[in-house]
């Protein structure tokens, strides 16, 4: 997906997505040299070991509120 900085606003760059719809982005995660105008190339994946990580303390957590 790819988008648009329109403009910066307090602590999020207002991106255009490709649909025309408008996204806020936390600026902390641009690079330092994004600047309105720039074209982003936003690819977003999931972090499968993470994934599970967080499913296993997940049934920790809950395994003695459902035995």
């Amino acid at each position: 997906m790819k988008v648009i900085i329109d403009r910066f606003e307090g602590d999020f760059a207002v991106c255009e997505k490709e649909n025309k719809a408008m996204i806020d982005i936390p600026k902390e995660i641009l690079p330092e040299e994004a600047k309105e105008g720039d074209v982003l190339d936003i690819n977003i994946s999931i972090d499968t070991e993470e994934t599970e990580n967080r499913k296993k303390i997940i049934e920790e957590l809950t395994k003695d509120i459902w035995a």
